[in-house]
């Protein structure tokens, strides 16, 4: 069985801090094992559409991106309180990014996750 976890990224494929303002987002599918079977980076443009639309709809935004690429796992390194309560609303592990690079660090709490 695989698991896609999500992690916002940056062009050199460090990790994005800003979770919910994020240009754009890698989503990767790890195996039963933990390792890193496939790779896709989005461009999500949420740093622009932060503030468009009416109260909530960010969220919602975000929430659709999640359920249509079968999201299971979030890394970031940070996410606002609001989120956080959606995520875990939704079932979604929260999981923190501890390196520098975005795929090293999925694979770090994958291999975790996979134990």
């Amino acid at each position: 069985m695989t698991m896609n976890f999500m992690i916002p990224v940056r062009d050199d494929g460090s990790v994005e801090p800003r979770f919910g303002r994020t240009p754009k987002v890698a989503v990767a599918t790890v195996d039963d094992s933990g390792s890193i079977t496939g790779w896709q980076t989005f461009d999500v443009q949420w740093d622009r559409l932060h503030d468009e639309g009416p109260e909530g709809s960010h969220h919602a935004r975000i929430v659709r991106f999640l359920r249509e690429h079968e999201v299971a796992a979030v890394v970031s390194t940070h996410i606002g309180a609001g989120m956080q309560h959606t995520i875990m609303k939704m079932g979604l592990a929260m999981l923190p990014a501890t390196n520098p690079d975005a795929r090293a660090s999925v694979a770090a709490v994958a291999r975790q996750v996979a134990r």
